[in-house]
């Protein structure tokens, strides 16, 4: 049989076991049954075919929504964090490079932008906040404002602004994307203008230096919450097969999934910047470790390893592509 028969045979089950699942025990296991039996047609006659892809696909997603929904809690957690979230994350890697580029170019805006024009950096941060930033950097103390209040309530008061800040640009994905990027923009163009302000004072590495200690695992999970709320733009503008509204559902549930597994992240961003960015003056050693866990934790959960598991299990391919 010709591939392009095959995928015409079978593409309206297909659909029909994508886009509906089954809660019946009986429907579940025929379903992956008769998967399996494709799947080992496909991979006999057309081995490299997009079709062997997806029909693997098909079938991981099922083999792991059996798995997710046993009895126990610590493994539907286990599952969802070792499968069902890498997977998700590696199905829109795209979007996150392109949303990690916007932030890039508009952190080099808000940073040149500060150097030629000098109210630049007071309209963006504000006259308060840089007249105390300039006040602590004649005293010897550039991030002294690290320094201020309760450290356990500096931690529980910027994990819930983080998480409600992530909530709220993954939201905004349902203005077609543009409020997402505005926000991302915004973010980058602010965060350039304030290290701006440290190096042209002579203090910009240490600045660095003390604000990536939260910063690394902080803005990477913005820029993902901000991928994610892209997502639902994607699926509605791009749908494939799909109905438009089922597409933007998947992609809703795509973004929740992303939006709940930063929360980890911005849990722990939040830790080191109520209680060790303070400390930023500590011997760089020290500093260099945290920065380096930080950013390895990064690239290999949300980079390496879902492109690793995705050669594993396939992550579901565009609809177009079959």
């Amino acid at each position: 049989m010709r591939e392009a028969l095959f995928i015409k045979k079978n593409k309206e089950r297909w659909e029909r076991i994508e886009v509906k699942s089954s809660h019946d025990a009986d429907e579940i296991a025929r379903d992956f049954t008769q998967l399996v039996d494709d799947l080992a047609y496909a991979k006999t006659f057309y081995p490299s075919g997009k079709v062997t892809h997806f029909i693997n696909g098909q079938a991981a997603k099922i083999y792991i929504g059996i798995y997710q929904n046993r009895k126990e809690e610590s493994n539907r957690l286990f599952t969802f964090w070792k499968y069902e979230l890498p997977l998700t994350v590696r199905k829109y890697h795209g979007l996150v490079l392109f949303t990690f580029i916007v932030f890039a170019l508009f952190f080099m805006i808000g940073f040149f932008s500060s150097g030629h024009d000098p109210a630049f950096v007071r309209s963006v941060l504000g006259d308060s906040y840089v007249d105390m930033t300039e006040e602590n950097i004649e005293k010897g103390n550039p991030l002294g404002v690290y320094q201020s209040g309760n450290a356990l309530l500096a931690w529980i008061g910027i994990m819930i602004n983080n998480i409600m800040v992530s909530f709220t640009y993954f939201a905004r994905g349902l203005s077609f994307g543009i409020l997402t990027l505005t926000s991302v923009m915004k973010e980058a163009i602010t965060l350039g203008a304030f290290e701006y302000m440290f190096f042209s004072k002579g203090f910009g590495w240490q600045s660095a230096m003390g604000v990536l200690i939260h910063g690394t695992l902080e803005l990477t999970a913005i820029i993902i919450a901000c991928s994610a709320g892209l997502v639902m733009v994607k699926s509605f503008l791009f749908p494939g097969t799909l109905k438009r509204l089922d597409s933007l559902k998947r992609g809703a549930k795509d973004g929740v999934k992303i939006i709940v597994g930063l929360m980890p992240v911005f849990i722990i961003a939040a830790f080191f910047e109520g209680f060790v960015t303070r400390y930023y003056k500590m011997p760089l050693f020290v500093n260099v470790i945290i920065l380096v866990a930080s950013l390895s934790f990064i690239l290999w959960y949300f980079v390496f390893y879902p492109i690793r598991l995705g050669r594993r299990i396939p992550v579901k391919l565009n609809e177009e592509e079959v």
